[in-house]
């Protein structure tokens, strides 16, 4: 079994059920503003499921360095917790210090995509 073609596959459902409850369940309760974040979250957290998914596929073919592979789809998951996941508790709470967070996030994103094109052209 390949575990990121399989959390890939798991984040793709959990981005959707969150896009589906942003956009019916927190619609008038949150701040426009802050509805904003969330979808934020939810593009970024969908767009790198699937990503993880591409990166699962990859990661076993032979012209690839395949544990480097892996660890480029290991940052893409600290990316979607921390970039995502702060998106989300920032908007839900209003707590605005998560948004320090997210930046942590997104070098983990810039990361497991510089490891990817490294483990597909230069390993």
């Amino acid at each position: 079994m390949n575990t990121l073609f399989l959390l890939g596959g798991l984040n793709m459902l959990l981005s959707v059920a969150l896009g589906a409850f942003g956009a019916h369940a927190l619609k008038n309760r949150l701040t426009p503003d802050m509805l904003k974040v969330y979808q934020t979250g939810i593009q970024y957290h969908m767009a790198h499921a699937l990503g993880l998914i591409l990166i699962g596929v990859v990661s076993g073919l032979p012209s690839v360095n395949g544990p480097l592979m892996i660890t480029a789809g290991w940052l893409i998951v600290a990316g979607i917790i921390l970039f995502s996941g702060s998106l989300y508790a920032l908007s839900l709470s209003g707590i605005k210090k998560l948004g320090a967070i997210t930046p942590i996030g997104g070098l983990a994103f810039l990361a497991g995509w510089l490891v990817f094109i490294i483990a597909e052209f230069g390993g």
